[in-house]
């Protein structure tokens, strides 16, 4: 079931601007559209069975996600990004979730804990590396709820979004799905323990490694 599908479901009353936006997001991050493809709002419109104007405001707030970018001559763009400003924003990341984590533990209560504990479990039925990026995320989002601050939320989520990407691919040959939980689970249990500088320093510990792995590929694959 795609996102859009399975929200649909959950909340029939949600504003197709939305749905289409999730799912055009959901086909972004794990690869479906890859850099570079156009979105077309004709075509779109005809696929969601909708008008123009519910398409230009998805294709809108996923400009203001940093997904999608309108070039001369040929309307909305996917955007790709190359490897430095991939490391930017990891980097970007890792000071925002860290300050996120430690601000976050203190607040977090049973059903916080309860929450991050089932995301954990999911990646038990879990078996591609797209699966895995979005648990990941919602992983790390739920870790920073608890903060209590909106504006850094939204931050973190979009420089989420940005990553994710292309850090999927990243999970499946470097971690493998057994590292990525385990990584988790540790942080999870810091969580459960109130230590929020560990937590936090995991968390940083957990973006670097993804960084570090990446730059890796990166450069195996221009060596190759």
């Amino acid at each position: 079931m795609s996102i859009t599908e399975s929200q649909g479901a959950s909340n029939p009353g949600q504003a197709l601007p939305h749905r289409i936006r999730d799912q055009l997001r959901f086909e972004i991050l794990t690869g479906a559209l890859p850099a570079g493809t156009q979105l077309k709002q004709d075509a779109l419109a005809a696929r969601f069975q909708a008008s123009r104007i519910p398409v230009r405001e998805a294709l809108r707030q996923l400009e203001t996600e940093g997904l999608v970018a309108y070039r001369l001559n040929r309307g909305a763009v996917v955007i790709g990004m190359d490897i430095e400003q991939i490391c930017e924003l990891l980097d970007i990341r890792i000071a925002l979730e860290g300050y996120a984590v430690r601000a976050a533990v203190p607040n977090m209560g049973r059903a916080d804990l309860d929450a991050l504990e089932s995301l954990l479990n999911a990646y038990d039925d879990a078996d591609t590396g797209p699966q895995w990026a979005e648990l990941n995320r919602r992983f790390h989002l739920a870790l920073c709820a608890p903060a209590n601050n909106q504006r850094l939320r939204r931050l973190i989520e979009e420089y989420g979004l940005n990553t994710h990407r292309y850090t999927h691919e990243v999970m499946s040959l470097a971690d493998g799905k057994e590292g990525l939980k385990a990584e988790h689970a540790r942080i999870l249990e810091a969580c459960r323990q109130q230590d929020g500088d560990l937590a936090a320093r995991l968390v940083e510990a957990h973006i670097l490694e993804k960084k570090k792995n990446l730059v890796a590929m990166h450069r195996m694959r221009q060596d190759g």
